[in-house]
């Protein structure tokens, strides 16, 4: 009896989110109003909304900074200056930049302009810059000085852009120039929210990356989906918060939030051009941070400097981990040495610019472990990959996405846009996941191949076209394997050709002269064969099984 009546409870739980008809969880929260006007930007939505806001970015080592009032003038002024240079609708421009208060007037003046932005990792190797601006069509460039020679040999017009505002004039003569420009000089492009906005680089559920195309419309969906709705969530006033930026603004992490979503909410963003601890510490205790979005690297950082840290780093409020998973144990011991932090973890993609589920701990109801719940407007299934069922709370499937915020599709990649999208717009994520009775998500494992170093995806397929150019190399296989602090790590096998006497350090350092330096190969085993299927497809798993599963 007592059971029966158990179960009754947990179904009743269950309809309120998931319809058994059609296998949908729908988010619990209420649906939140997005512009309906067909020609709203992301930027003119951005400055549209009222707070009391003062500074918006503040340089996390030298204070420099830059207020919500110049922070609007300028990205107008860039718009001015790049209509002037002849930038606009459907050109396309790079930005090859490390954080820095001048990423976000950077990436809204492009967009403000009606131009498509393209962002890159600054570290990126000549070769990955080269088939980046090839793919995408780059007509403009923001680059750092040391990267002008590097971009500009590949015939593209670069802009040396400064770390600062106080910077030599002579140095960045045409950055100058461009943030000078008078911004009644330039026509108000019409701008529409189907319009692309930005293309992102993701290796989606498998394969090489892939440029993913999002719209204005995404973004404002980000923006009230993700950013805004989750500062409702909380009593205080968002315009008091102070962030710290120490997630790279070229991935959409970073992006989504530091270059527009707090930007909407007044909030204060203290950027650290890169992430070092003791001056992510120093930055807390000086700025009095309150939040602090992370990757899992970071909280393990974060748990050995804990003594260096001013009372504890009692400013802060919140702590929120996305982009990686997170293992049980670095998650116990993150909330037994800060038990004062509210800790929450959350799932989005590139491919569905970040939106996806966000936790949120009350009085009444803590989870951790979850990644949350379905943001508002957001739909989901778990299916399984085998008879193609819908699957019910409590059992595991590939997790699939629709909304809103879910991207347009994959740039000139007809055949990865439609192996992506199922029944029409349906995101196939790669990610095996579970919702609970509650509608909390659980993400478990991946189908996909993609490896997360640091929060950073690498796509196999990438090494391993590198990899397979050293004239040494007969075949090659990249898979991941477990790291204590970098979460995964690639990790090559490799045929050698008959004869061949080449080193693991060979292999090593002929990829570490061709990548970025996150995507090094980090260890390299000889094999006599790759498995392969019988049409051809490498067996990741059965490496991984054949040598020690994923720990190596």
């Amino acid at each position: 009896m007592e059971g029966d009546l158990s179960n009754r409870v947990n179904e009743m739980r269950s309809t309120r989110f998931f319809c058994p008809e059609t296998g949908i969880y729908s988010s619990k929260h209420a649906p939140r109003d997005l512009p309906q006007d067909p020609f709203q930007d992301l930027v003119s939505f951005l400055f549209s909304q009222e707070h009391r806001g003062m500074t918006a970015l503040v340089d996390s080592r030298t204070g420099s900074s830059i207020s919500y009032a110049m922070l609007r003038d300028t990205v107008e002024s860039v718009s001015s200056g790049l209509h002037r240079m002849g930038i606009s609708g459907n050109h396309v421009v790079s930005i090859l930049l490390p954080n820095s208060i001048l990423f976000p007037v950077m990436l809204l003046g492009v967009l403000s302009a009606g131009a498509i932005v393209t962002t890159m990792n600054p570290l990126s190797s000549p070769d990955e810059i080269k088939k980046h601006m090839g793919v995408c069509k780059i007509d403009l460039a923001f680059t750092s000085l040391d990267n002008v020679v590097k971009v500009e040999r590949l015939g593209v017009r670069s802009v040396a852009v400064p770390e600062i505002l106080d910077f030599d004039i002579e140095k960045f003569a045409i950055f100058h120039k461009i943030i000078s420009s008078n911004p009644r000089h330039a026509p108000r492009p019409v701008i529409r929210q189907t319009d692309t906005a930005a293309v992102l680089y993701s290796s989606g559920t498998s394969g090489p990356s892939k440029g993913v195309v999002i719209t204005h419309g995404n973004l404002i969906a980000m923006v009230e989906l993700f950013v805004k709705f989750e500062a409702s969530q909380y009593q205080t006033e968002s315009w008091k918060n102070v962030y710290l930026a120490a997630l790279p603004m070229f991935h959409v992490y970073g992006l989504s939030l530091f270059t527009m979503g707090l930007l909407s909410l007044g909030s204060m963003v203290v950027v650290m051009r890169r992430f070092d601890v003791d001056e992510a510490v120093r930055a807390i205790d000086k700025y009095k941070v309150t939040h602090f979005p992370v990757v899992p690297p970071i909280i393990t950082a974060l748990l050995r400097a804990k003594s260096a840290m001013a009372c504890g780093a009692r400013s802060l409020v919140q702590v929120s981990s996305g982009a990686a998973p997170l293992n049980e144990k670095l998650l116990e011991d993150f909330l037994r040495a800060f038990p004062h932090i509210d800790f929450i973890q959350g799932y989005g993609m590139t491919e569905t610019t970040a939106v996806g589920a966000r936790g949120f701990n009350t009085s009444n109801c803590k989870n951790f472990t979850s990644v949350g719940l379905l943001a508002p407007n957001m739909q989901a299934k778990v299916v399984d990959s085998k008879t193609g069922s819908c699957l019910p709370p409590g059992s595991s499937g590939e997790l699939w996405l629709h909304g809103p915020a879910i991207m347009k599709g994959y740039l000139n990649n007809e055949d990865a846009t439609l192996s992506t999208f199922v029944n029409g717009d349906w995101l196939r994520t790669g990610d095996i996941a579970y919702f609970d009775q509650d509608g909390y998500l659980y993400i478990l494992d991946r189908l996909k191949d993609t490896i997360k170093y640091k929060g950073f995806q690498i796509a196999p397929a990438d090494l391993e076209a590198v990899l397979i150019s050293h004239p040494d190399i007969l075949d090659v296989s990249v898979i991941s394997a477990e790291d204590e602090e970098a979460g995964e790590i690639p990790v090559a096998f490799v045929v050698g050709k008959p004869g061949s006497a080449i080193s693991s350090a060979e292999v090593i350092d002929y990829v570490a002269k061709k990548v970025a330096p996150y995507k090094k190969v980090r260890k390299v085993m000889f094999v006599k064969s790759i498995p392969r299927s019988p049409a051809g497809k490498v067996l990741r798993r059965l490496l991984k099984n054949s040598h020690g599963n994923s720990k190596m």
